[in-house]
């Protein structure tokens, strides 16, 4: 949603809360907050810069689903085993995202269509 305080208005009465307290991700160009979901949790979004990707990504499909992120022991080797299939990634390496927590994203070809995000414990 291009709005964050909007988005947590919205899943507030499905998921209750806690949520986190909003955070600037420069390396991305937006700013997030999580919300819990059980053992899970849900990242909202909104860009911080217009011409950022998650900026486009609105602009072209509206607000929904962005990506699918998957808890993983190293994201560097979870990017390689995905370049080792043959399979298209965004970031050749991990870089810094929300909470402190190294990222990085495959290509939402090497997924059926659904971008991944690989995150790392601090």
């Amino acid at each position: 949603m291009p709005d964050l305080a909007a988005a947590i208005e919205r899943w507030r009465p499905l998921v209750g809360g806690p949520e986190s307290a909003p955070e600037e991700v420069t390396s991305n160009r937006v700013r997030v907050a999580f919300v819990a979901v059980g053992e899970t949790h849900i990242e909202l979004l909104e860009p911080s810069d217009p011409g950022s990707p998650v900026a486009k990504f609105l602009e072209s499909r509206g607000p929904g689903v962005h990506h699918l992120a998957v808890a993983v022991p190293s994201v560097d080797a979870a990017l390689a085993e995905v370049r080792g299939r043959g399979e298209r990634v965004v970031d050749e390496r991990a870089r810094a995202g929300a909470r402190g927590r190294r990222v990085g994203f495959a290509h939402p070809s090497a997924f059926g269509g659904v971008l991944v995000e690989f995150v790392e414990a601090p």
